[in-house]
């Protein structure tokens, strides 16, 4: 029986397999991009044990194809067995134990990048600090208990849970949280404005943007876009409404209000990423060539400070040149200098990508060690046939 289970992990026919699934996976999930977008389309379909598909109107979930993981990581047993039980440990097979050993090493770092790295952006003013960046697609709902004089209590929730729950309970908080509306993407219309006949009044009884009309509109699958959820968030105590608010990632308002003698915010933003640390932008430079508007550099003059470190430098990022700290690494994104704004009194600020990528060195690693392998199989099976010649 162990035979058998061995002999179906370690098959080739399983490998085939693996690699045929996979390219009609790849293919699958490239032809997926047009509709759902690239990052959808990499959570739905390589990001995934399974693909789902889900009947109109309907919520369940069915699985119709193996997902990624589940490619990759039968892939990966499938490896090691056929390694394991057909080459065993020998002297002469020691450059393809290494160059296997690093294939492993390859297929579980980039396992653990898809899993545990993290892309965001920072935008600066000049004189601008902030420890925090912000994520390209994800959103979050907060309540900010600001009843503190020393610092803010934020409780955030994922924007995929409250596609999921329609009431959010907390113990530390006093108050339940009700989903009564929402919309994947929409843009706001003040109030006293010439609206569109889509536009909708949200219901909302309390916070500042209860009178504001809400412009329901198609969900944004390209790269440079980004959805804009919104939702009419209900907040009750013991059964007792305390008022429905409008929040929204569409502006950056957070909206107070009182509970038990608590000063609260709520808002929909944008998901932060908090650092032990804090960058000041002071200086953003936009060189061009000499009668022209092509740019020639990019950099921005920041300081990092870390309080836990007793740390404060100075430092420059530009083009190239990432500043690399506290497992971070911060690139030159975008700018917007006073010489490039339709203003030219216009503040200038600098946008950094922000990447934290634990794995990181893996693929370096992994080149090396199946490099050493590939050159010590070679110069075994070399010196072994100058052996033999010399007989």
């Amino acid at each position: 029986m162990l035979d058998k289970f061995i002999d179906f992990w370690s098959s080739l026919r399983l490998t085939v397999v693996c690699l045929v699934l996979g390219l009609a996976l790849v293919f699958a999930g490239t032809i997926a991009q047009v509709d759902l977008g690239l990052y959808r389309a990499q959570n739905e379909f390589f990001r995934s044990l399974f693909v789902y598909w889900s009947p109109q109107g309907s919520g369940l979930k069915i699985p119709v194809f193996p997902g990624g993981y589940l490619v990759g990581g039968v892939l990966l047993i499938n490896l090691v067995s056929a390694h394991i039980k057909r080459f065993g440990v020998k002297r002469d097979k020691a450059g393809i134990w290494l160059v296997h050993f690093g294939l492993i090493l390859l297929l579980i770092g980039q396992l653990a990048t898809d899993v545990l790295s993290k892309e965001s952006a920072m935008q600066l003013f000049e004189g601008e600090t902030k420890n925090y960046s912000e994520d390209f697609r994800g959103n979050e709902l907060v309540i900010i208990d600001q009843s503190n004089p020393d610092y803010d209590q934020v409780y955030a929730v994922p924007e995929h849970t409250l596609e999921r729950k329609r009431e959010l309970t907390d113990s530390r908080l006093p108050f339940t949280l009700k989903v009564k509306k929402r919309w994947a993407n929409a843009s706001l219309v003040q109030p006293g404005t010439k609206a569109p006949e889509q536009a909708v009044h949200s219901t909302a009884t309390a916070g500042l943007l209860k009178d504001v009309l809400v412009l329901p509109t198609p969900s944004v699958t390209d790269m440079d876009q980004r959805n804009t959820p919104t939702a009419v968030i209900e907040l009750s105590k013991e059964g007792k409404s305390v008022g429905s608010f409008l929040v929204s990632s569409y502006t950056t308002t957070d909206q107070p209000f009182t509970v038990d003698g608590k000063q609260y915010n709520i808002a929909m933003r944008f998901t932060r990423h908090y650092y032990p640390f804090s960058l000041t932008l002071l200086k953003a430079t936009h060189e061009k060539y000499k009668g022209t508007e092509i740019p020639k550099n990019f950099a921005s003059r920041v300081k990092v400070k870390n309080t836990e470190r007793n740390e404060e430098r100075e430092t420059v990022i530009y083009m190239n040149n990432p500043l690399r700290y506290a497992g971070s690494t911060f690139y030159q994104y975008q700018m917007s200098a006073g010489e490039m704004a339709a203003n030219a009194n216009a503040a200038a600020s600098s946008t950094f990508q922000v990447v934290r990528n634990p794995g990181w060195l893996t693929p370096y690693l992994s080149t090396v060690i199946i490099s050493v392998g590939l050159i010590l199989q070679f110069a075994l099976h070399l010196f072994g046939f100058l052996k033999r010649r010399s007989v």
